[in-house]
């Protein structure tokens, strides 16, 4: 076995990098390379890339995403307060490791390798390369429960979260999902929906090649219009979401909110075979309720149109609960050098899973389906 660190992708086959990756289609070659290239997760932007590669004869039997993080925006979980308490010591905490799918809360492989031997060389590497470069910390966030189970045995302590998941039972359209819901959701999902039809307001979906550079335009131009009303800068450019379109259509959705025939909405779903993920959106003009239904509403009628198991609606957002989407468990490990600062960070997150276990026993007594 060979293992080593690779600073950029473009020299990895794509072929055999998707391999490793599946049907994932946030951990697709393109995608990944795109980020970097297109100078959305560069040096420049805080992530330098750092990816692990095992090779077996010459061939690529494994690899780990990984990059030299200078902050910890993009991530969506949070360790601001341990940076904090580090500076607040005289110790450095960035650069850290950090494994993940830049600006992406969705879990998927992260120790790409199927052998445990070339799994367990993949998880020591990171360690002992935190290890010898003066490290403060290795993260590894959003990964399955396979690769969380590695992690473990490999002495990384284990953090909770919590995002919310629409779970599809066969539907045969919307009206029947709704019936599923108690009267007081049902409700209040058709005076929203009703509502957005009053403005005169409605929707399409563009698929795959459907979606033209012109629409990637208008969204981009949403896309940037929503961070701007939060006093915030967008992480994604123009660039980026041309190449993915160009070089991954089958995994791209845009639901366009149009009036008068005109797009002034645009929200965008990634997919595979089986689940759509909820990704972003904007708004040139501002409508009530519109963010509920091109953000949901659409997403669930098209989950149910194509078939697909689960609808993942992102980060956050108990009012998700309110339409349809249910809480579900995430995870993330993490190491860190300092040993002083390592218990201290396992004490933290044994008071935090508690009262995450409790917050999650309150979301079920939250459940809005007539089952619960």
């Amino acid at each position: 076995m060979n293992l080593h660190a690779a600073t950029s992708l473009a020299d990895v086959d794509p072929l055999a990098w998707n391999r490793l990756a599946g049907d994932d289609p946030f951990l697709q070659h393109a995608f990944l390379h795109a980020l970097h290239d297109t100078g959305c997760a560069c040096p420049e932007t805080g992530w330098t890339p750092q990816y692990l590669l095992l090779h077996l004869n010459g061939e690529l039997a494994g690899a780990l995403p990984l990059y030299l993080k200078e902050h910890s925006y993009g991530e969506y979980v949070f360790d601001w307060a341990w940076a904090d308490a580090y500076q607040r010591h005289g110790l450095a905490y960035y650069p850290k490791l950090l494994s993940a799918i830049p600006f992406t809360p969705v879990v998927g492989m992260r120790v790409l390798a199927r052998e445990p031997v070339h799994r367990d060389a993949l998880i020591t590497g990171a360690l002992q390369f935190a290890e010898r470069s003066g490290i403060s910390s290795l993260h590894i966030l959003f990964p399955t429960d396979t690769d969380l189970g590695d992690l473990a045995r490999h002495g990384l302590m284990l953090r909770q979260g919590v995002q919310f998941h629409w779970s599809n039972n066969s539907y045969a359209d919307f009206e029947e999902f709704l019936a599923q819901l108690s009267h007081d959701k049902r409700k209040k999902i058709r005076q929203e929906r009703r509502k957005v039809r009053e403005t005169g307001i409605t929707f399409d979906w563009l698929e795959g090649p459907a979606i033209t550079d012109e629409d990637w335009r208008f969204f981009h131009r949403c896309y940037r219009q929503t961070y701007r009303e939060h006093h915030s800068s967008p992480y994604l450019n123009l660039e980026f979401f041309s190449r993915i379109g160009a070089a991954m259509p089958g995994n791209f959705v845009l639901v366009r909110a149009l009036r008068e025939n005109k797009p002034i909405a645009a929200s965008l779903l990634v997919r595979n075979a089986t689940r759509l993920f909820g990704r972003h959106w904007g708004a040139i003009e501002h409508h009530p309720l519109l963010h509920f239904e091109a953000c949901y509403y659409q997403a669930i009628e098209y989950a149910i149109a194509r078939g697909l198991r689960v609808f993942e609606g992102g980060a956050q957002g108990e009012h998700k609960m309110a339409r349809g989407l249910l809480p579900v468990k995430t995870q993330s490990a993490h190491w860190l050098a300092h040993p002083e600062f390592a218990a201290a960070v396992e004490k933290f997150l044994d008071r935090e899973t508690a009262l995450i276990d409790e917050h999650n026993r309150t979301l079920a007594a939250r459940n809005p389906f007539k089952s619960a």
